[in-house]
């Protein structure tokens, strides 16, 4: 449970340093094309809990609906 506390701390802290963009176009396109929260989370709580990367990868393409179903289950 520490490693994915931490894991989502650093990942946070990255989303807010290099999600500033200088004009408003750079910011539109980090958003438009970057990797989305949800879909990290759920990949790093994917792995904690499958050690499987299949699984890993299915429940990143769901993001922040695989977040809810582990919050709630555990």
């Amino acid at each position: 449970m520490k490693k994915i506390a931490v894991t989502i701390f650093f990942l946070s802290l990255i989303t807010v340093v290099f999600g500033q963009g200088v004009t408003n176009t750079t910011t539109q396109t980090i958003t438009q094309s970057g990797v989305g929260l949800g879909s990290i989370i759920a990949v790093v709580t994917s792995w904690d809990r499958n050690k499987s990367i299949m699984w890993a990868i299915l429940h990143g393409i769901f993001g922040w609906f695989y977040v809810v179903y582990f919050a709630f289950t555990r």
